[in-house]
Formats: structure tokens, C-alpha cells, sequence
């Protein structure tokens, strides 16, 4: 998928992912390239995506490392090919989710 494409089909939207038939994460993509990504635990990091070399990589404020995807559509749904490791993650789109997306508030306390 091109930038424009994959701004297409992801602005506006909280996509949750799968690996392998288990939940993997969930992604909400915002205006200007903006997300916010959680692993379903509460814990969510903001970031930023751009396109490089046909792929889409993310920047997250915890990871000032790339993170790089390759972008298809496949049977209807959104499916990522991991590129810094090439064969190590594939994820798709989860359809039917029956959960929000959580963000809890910063640890407090003493």
C-alpha cells in the first residue's frame, strides 16, 4: 500500500490486531499521521507513521526506532508484514472485536 492508501484506509479508525488466532494490539489512526498504539494492556503509546521505501514505518514516544510494515489488503481486511525482521510478525485485521480500546492514566502514587 502507498501512503495515500494507507492513510485512506486507516484515518479516522481503532483497528485491533491478530497473530496466529490471538489478539495482538489495537491501533488508532488520527488525523496528520498521528496513532496511538496499545497491546491491550492499558499502556498506550503515541506516535507518528511516514512512508519509506514502500513500506509504512512508525515512531513511537517511547521508541525513537523505526518500525517498518509492509501494508496489503487480503480477503477484505488490513493485513502488516513486519520488515525489520522479515518473517517475525504478521498481523491482520481483527474484525468482530468485542472490546474498546483502553488507555489508562499515568501511574501515581508514591
Amino acid at each position: 500500500m502507498s501512503a495515500q492508501e494507507f492513510d485512506d484506509y486507516t484515518r479516522g479508525k481503532t483497528l485491533f490486531y491478530g497473530e496466529e488466532g490471538q489478539s495482538y494490539g489495537v491501533e488508532e489512526y488520527l488525523e496528520n499521521r498521528r496513532v496511538i498504539w496499545s497491546f491491550l494492556d492499558g499502556q498506550c503509546k503515541y506516535g507518528e507513521w511516514y512512508e519509506q521505501a514502500d513500506q509504512i514505518c512508525f515512531i513511537y514516544e517511547d521508541n525513537p526506532n523505526p518500525q517498518c510494515w509492509t501494508f496489503f489488503v487480503d480477503n477484505g481486511r488490513l493485513t502488516a508484514l513486519f520488515e525489520n525482521a522479515p518473517g517475525a510478525t504478521e498481523l491482520y485485521e481483527a474484525g468482530n472485536v468485542d472490546q474498546d480500546m483502553v488507555c489508562l492514566g499515568p501511574d501515581v502514587g508514591v
